[in-house]
């Protein structure tokens, strides 16, 4: 039966196009290459019996705001969220540990001397945030509707973290904390923008927390076929697209793919200039991740950081920036950065009794084939003395491993491209509709357009509106 429009891939984007435009009227099928939906949202056993894993995404402050996830009844299908009684923390050496805590007034506390110089900064955000809600998750190149506010927000968002922890003149242990924030922008802590990552996961902490799903992440691609299916959606699994040609002629086609496997897939319908933009969109770096089954919690050195349900492992701002530098001039760093996750304290469904999982990840450079494997366990060993004594077993993907389990990897690139400025704004390419190709019919809703990566759908909600624009166009 010809379908209105088909979606290509199954992560949070392609389900949410998917969604919104079944819920606008078209019927929908949604193809996915693998034997279950998920994209970068699954939960698999990877070490031992009975030991759950997240396979990429583990935590979702976005998906806690996102518009998308809020206008459907998501937990009609079975998904429920954990909060951690702390968002993340942030062990030091000298055995203590900076907390972001749900309430912005108890993190100012814990960071003593620091404190009122993290409110200054983070603050504003977290009073404005409904306002700046639709400009962070939607496309960047539009007229602010609250021009003023962004502005207050966007100076110093656009400096490097290294440059606003200085002009804030804080300390250890508040230099620490935002660089752990700002390099989940996979870029050296010296680049403009760095600093936008830190104050918004900051802030986005004290809004909403870091949660995420009972169970693992794969409920969250559940629930949203859920909801795609009880709206009149089909799903298809097993059933990899080679090629636009195998579609159905007349269907608008939305692709939860990165530019590399657009071009393949359907390069033959681009204009040359607009192929060739899509051939030179630029990937980031690549990441090491280890999944593991331990035989009780993590030793931590810091007690505090058993109540987090993420650890930021890298010791000070001056250590972090060494680390993502090297990984910016393509060599592996000797003392990672590592972002820790430990579900299985606020989630008893991810391990036997008892027992724990570990969720750990560094950035390496593009494809790099060196294995991190100890000195990851390294830098988490530098904070919980006795952590290697606590594992049964190990799960281990370099960028090679996680490209041939998800194309969508570009050499070991889990977020669908880098994350500068201009990569940002540019998503893939430079325009007002970026969601949109120059073919009649052809979109594109993945980590690849704007708002990014992040586990929030908003990439395949504005492409849907994308083609819902174009529908009211034509009189389609």
């Amino acid at each position: 039966m010809a379908r209105d429009v088909v979606v290509v891939g199954s992560g949070p984007n392609g389900l949410a196009a998917a969604i919104v435009l079944a819920d606008q009227g078209r019927s929908v099928e949604l193809i996915e290459g693998a034997d279950t939906v998920g994209g970068g949202t699954r939960t698999a056993n990877l070490t031992l019996p009975g030991f759950a894993h997240d396979v990429c995404s583990a935590i979702h402050p976005f998906a806690a705001v996102s518009p998308l996830f809020a206008g459907y009844s998501l937990g009609d299908h079975g998904l429920e969220w954990v909060h951690p009684a702390a968002p993340v923390a942030h062990p030091l050496d000298d055995g203590s540990a900076v907390v972001i805590e749900r309430s912005l007034d108890a993190t100012v506390s814990g960071l003593g001397a620091d404190g009122a110089r993290y409110r200054r900064l983070i603050q504003p955000t977290v009073r404005d945030w409904e306002v700046l809600l639709p400009h962070l998750l939607g496309p960047m190149l539009r007229v602010p509707r609250h021009p003023l506010t962004l502005a207050r927000f966007g100076v110093p968002a656009l400096a490097p973290v290294t440059a606003l922890a200085s002009l804030a003149s804080l300390g250890k242990r508040g230099s620490a904390v935002l660089a752990g924030l700002a390099a989940h922008a996979f870029r050296p802590l010296t680049s403009p923008g760095t600093a936008a990552f830190a104050v918004v996961l900051a802030a986005s902490a004290h809004v909403a927390g870091w949660p995420f799903p009972a169970g693992g992440s794969q409920r969250i691609a559940e629930a949203m076929a859920g909801v795609f299916t009880d709206l009149g959606g089909s799903v298809r699994t097993d059933t990899w697209v080679e090629s636009v040609d195998e579609l159905p002629q007349g269907s608008d086609v939305l692709f939860d793919v990165t530019p590399r496997q657009l071009v393949a897939i359907a390069g033959d319908r681009f204009p040359p200039r607009y192929r060739a933009r899509l051939e030179r969109f630029p990937y980031g770096p690549g990441s090491f991740k280890l999944d593991y089954a331990l035989d009780g919690p993590i030793p931590w050195a810091a007690a505090e950081c058993l109540r987090a349900g993420t650890v930021h492992v890298g010791g000070t701002m001056e250590e972090i920036a060494t680390s993502e530098a090297a990984v910016a001039d393509g060599s592996v760093p000797e003392r990672p950065f590592v972002i820790v996750a430990q579900q299985s304290l606020f989630d008893r469904t991810r391990a036997p009794g008892g027992k724990h999982t570990l969720w750990a990840y560094c950035h390496v450079p593009s494809g790099s084939t060196v294995d991190m494997t100890d000195r990851i366990e390294h830098q988490i060993e530098r904070f919980a003395p006795g952590f290697r004594d606590q594992i049964l077993a190990r799960h281990v993907r370099g960028p090679a491993a996680l490209e041939a389990y998800n194309p969508n990897y570009v050499g070991g690139d889990i977020t669908g491209g880098q994350q500068h400025l201009r990569g940002l704004l540019a998503r893939p390419v430079w325009s007002a509709d970026p969601y949109s190709t120059p073919a009649d019919g052809i979109y594109l809703c993945s980590a690849s357009t704007p708002p990014g990566a992040g586990v929030h759908g908003m990439c395949g909600y504005h492409a849907a509106q994308s083609v819902l624009r174009r529908a009211r166009r034509t009189g389609g």
